[in-house]
Formats: structure tokens, sequence, C-alpha cells
């Protein structure tokens, strides 16, 4: 089931957003219960977020011993235009590498390129697929 409602003004504003923007803050908790916020790269498909991790980084030790997390993009500098996700993150252990997403390769190519790498050599670093599915989204 699809979370943003594209009949709704503001959702179908979030779902701009989404395939404009580059950064989402993703959001997972300890297991001492600190939450820790990152900046990451996404592909919005409809229903679903897809980011990629290098291995051995917190937030993936973080999901694992809790799925649940939060993503946002970043507000208006009034604090209006907030967009926020709840749901439930899958680590894919084995999964296809973000070179299998041709969207994602599209909306990141100018920043794999700035950053020297090729798009296989930024899966080869970030070799570890996410997908969290959405649950709820606040918009205002």
């Amino acid at each position: 089931m699809a979370v943003l409602d594209l009949r709704k003004r503001k959702h179908a504003h979030a779902a701009k957003r989404l395939r404009d923007e580059l950064i989402v803050w993703l959001t997972t908790v300890s297991r001492q219960g600190q939450p820790q916020s990152s900046p990451v790269w996404f592909f919005w498909d409809g229903d679903v977020f897809h980011l990629f991790s290098q291995p051995r980084r917190p937030k993936l030790r973080n999901i694992s011993a809790n799925p649940r997390v939060s993503l946002h993009l970043d507000g208006g500098s009034e604090g209006d235009d907030i967009v926020v996700f709840e749901g439930r993150a899958k680590i894919v252990r084995d999964g296809e590498p973000a070179t299998s997403l041709p969207g994602y390769v599209r909306k990141y190519r100018r920043l794999i390129a700035n950053y020297g790498w090729t798009p296989e050599s930024f899966a080869a670093d970030y070799a570890v697929p996410i997908v969290i599915r959405p649950t709820r989204v606040r918009v205002s």
C-alpha cells in the first residue's frame, strides 16, 4: 500500500521532492537507545526507499537490532515544508547492487563522478542494499 496519496496536494509535493532532492536523513536507534541521524542518498520508487551503505557502518548494526527507522527531508528555512516518513528497514544481504537501479544511477551520476567513482566502483564501495518500506508519512 502506497503511503503517499498523490491526490493530496501536500503528498504530491512530497513525491516531487523525493524525485528531486539528493539527500534524506535516515534516523536509526542504537542498542543503547541513542538515535543516530545520517544523511544518505536514496531512490524512491513510489513504494519503498532504496539506500546503499558501506559495510560495517553503525546504521547497519542499528537496523539489525531495531528495523524501525525514520526518514526526513530538510525543511524550509521557516520550519515549513516538512516531510517525515516512519517505516521498517531491511538489510538485503546479497542484494542487487546500486547499478541494478537505473533511476538511482541516473539521479546520482553527477555526484558519483564528482567523488571520483564510476557507477560500478560506487556500487562496490556501497555494497549493502537497504530497503525501507514506509508505514506513515507526515507532511506540513
